[in-house]
């Protein structure tokens, strides 16, 4: 355990006053990051030994407190507006002053880590937390540094996190006392607030959606991965809850990863070292690869117990549906050890269609392609955010919007460069509902989607006859291995037809409404398959 004065430790600099009487507890092992929550109440251990702990007020990201400094770097760069906040330097360092005098009296606990599998592309990173259990979820999450490697560790950014400390927004422009800040120009990331651990993986991804492709030739992306034994690689973007961690991981590919990945020119490689499942109703039987990674070491985020006992109810969503649990890649037992792999052969967008009327399954030609990625049509599920209780539809442009601090032509144009030099297979998977929208039909089974993404995989997804959706004229097969063919077509599912028209009609013009402010950006033969009403 290693323990230390700021006052002798150079490599911490300015995060500390002169006032500081607590102690720091540095690079301290997942073990005794454990015994330190339960010392301190924090947390309780579960039958299967993976720790149980509580993220308060938030139980998901807010992303309207999430902020970037404007400055001479970011001032021509980011793509401002709702997504993208501005704030001033000098608010900044006005709140990391008052964090520093926040932690005058506490405990702290830093960890060495580090982002990206590549070498080439990899970034330091310190992590500066309040609570242990945020410093074991980092653990969890970033890739850990060998012991003979933290002697020599020079970090390129610093993330403070310190949940307790709340903002006094008076006349700094902030919505709420809760925050989140990237200062690019100072390479630090602040976070106030909130106790929810996703906020600390997801400015770090922020960031290297910004350094990434404007330094260095490599293409972000909010999606999962794996790979199979073969070598051919298959990436699964989606927003939090449209399964790109269910689907990645399967007992016959090998995860690369299940959320961060940059796609360079030799290929693809994993941003973390871990992941950060749902749990919601998770059950051995239909996610056996993540229900048996949560153990010793693994960290559960809202979860019940059945009464009496230190079980886990999965289906207990008392405290909120977003509960979670984080664990190092590792624990998945077929993960792809060097969390790289080759240039992706398939690509599937994952959209949770709340109005139910996208079919499971479409083949996607590269204007498509750029189209819907660029428009990241999907729903917005209960507790991944803050005050998100139903489904809701939403566009996220890139399917992860949140994080994409540059215009999602940027983004865009770096995918279709891809796809076209590499001759990717892309395929739009609807693993929302299906014979009404959400609250009439039905959420398509598990079972299912695996089937589809299967068939795509090996091929004969491709050879299948297609018919065409209205409107949309997207191109989905009649049939597809262990698929009953009337789910395949979204029309014949739904018991009023004419119901089912108006309905996509809606979504259509939705579709239009919403890409308007993009049509400049792109070629006329992208605009071209947008809708057709």
């Amino acid at each position: 355990m290693a323990i230390f004065q700021p006052e002798v430790d150079t490599l911490v600099g300015d995060l500390f006053t002169e006032n500081f009487r607590g102690t720091v507890y540095y690079n301290l092992n997942p073990e005794e990051l454990i015994e330190h929550t339960l010392q301190n109440n924090m947390g309780l251990l579960t039958s299967t030994g993976a720790l149980v702990i509580k993220t308060g007020k938030f139980t998901g990201r807010s992303p309207k407190d999430r902020y970037i400094v404007k400055d001479a770097i970011t001032r021509f760069n980011v793509d401002w507006g709702e997504v993208n906040i501005p704030v001033t330097e000098e608010v900044f360092c006005q709140l990391k002053t008052g964090i520093r005098e926040y932690l005058d009296e506490r405990d702290i606990f830093i960890q060495d880590l580090k982002i990206g599998a590549d070498p080439e592309y990899q970034k330091n990173v310190k992590l500066v937390c309040e609570f242990p259990w945020s410093a074991l979820f980092a653990n969890n999450m970033f890739i850990r540094p060998l012991r003979k490697e933290l002697g020599d560790f020079i970090c390129d950014w610093t993330i403070i996190c310190v949940p307790g400390y709340l903002a006094d927004t008076a006349g700094t422009g902030l919505r709420s006392r809760n925050f989140s800040i990237i200062n690019f120009s100072a390479k630090e990331i602040i976070i106030g607030g909130t106790g929810y651990t996703g906020e600390i993986k997801k400015s770090m991804f922020s960031v290297l959606n910004f350094v990434l492709p404007t330094e260095e030739d490599v293409f972000p992306m909010h999606c999962s991965a794996n790979t199979g034994i073969r070598g051919d690689v298959a990436l699964y973007f989606g927003l939090s809850g449209t399964g790109k961690t269910t689907l990645s991981s399967v007992h016959n590919r090998r995860l690369i990863g299940d959320d961060e990945h940059g796609w360079s020119p030799l290929g693809v490689f994993n941003f973390e070292g871990g992941c950060y499942a749902k749990t919601i109703d998770l059950d051995a039987k239909s996610e056996p690869e993540i229900f048996n990674a949560i153990r010793h070491g693994a960290l559960l985020e809202n979860v019940g117990f059945y009464k009496g006992t230190r079980r886990v109810d999965y289906s207990d969503d008392t405290i909120t549906k977003n509960t979670r649990v984080s664990y190092p890649i590792h624990f998945i037992e077929n993960h792809e050890y060097s969390s790289k792999g080759d240039i992706p052969k398939n690509i599937f967008f994952l959209t949770c269609d709340a109005y139910g009327v996208l079919p499971p399954v479409a083949k996607l030609d590269p204007d498509q392609a750029q189209y819907f990625f660029i428009s990241g049509y999907t729903s917005k599920i209960a507790g991944t955010e803050d005050g998100i209780d139903d489904p809701v539809m939403t566009f996220s442009a890139c399917f992860g919007a949140p994080f994409m601090p540059l215009h999602p032509g940027k983004y865009s144009k770096m995918l279709a460069e891809r796809i076209e030099k590499c001759n990717v297979s892309v395929w739009l998977v609807n693993t929302g509902w299906i014979g009404g929208k959400y609250g009439m039909g039905n959420r398509i089974k598990l079972s299912y989607t695996r089937s589809i993404i299967e068939s795509a995989l090996d091929g004969s997804l491709k050879n299948a006859q297609c018919q065409q959706l209205p409107i949309f004229n997207l191109s989905y097969p009649n049939y597809c291995n262990d698929v009953p063919a009337n789910i395949l077509d979204p029309l014949k599912l739904w018991k009023d037809q004419d119901k089912y028209m108006d309905t996509l009609k809606l979504v259509a013009g939705k579709f239009k409404d919403n890409f308007q402010k993009y049509e400049k950006y792109v070629s006329k033969e992208v605009l071209a398959k947008g809708p057709e009403i």
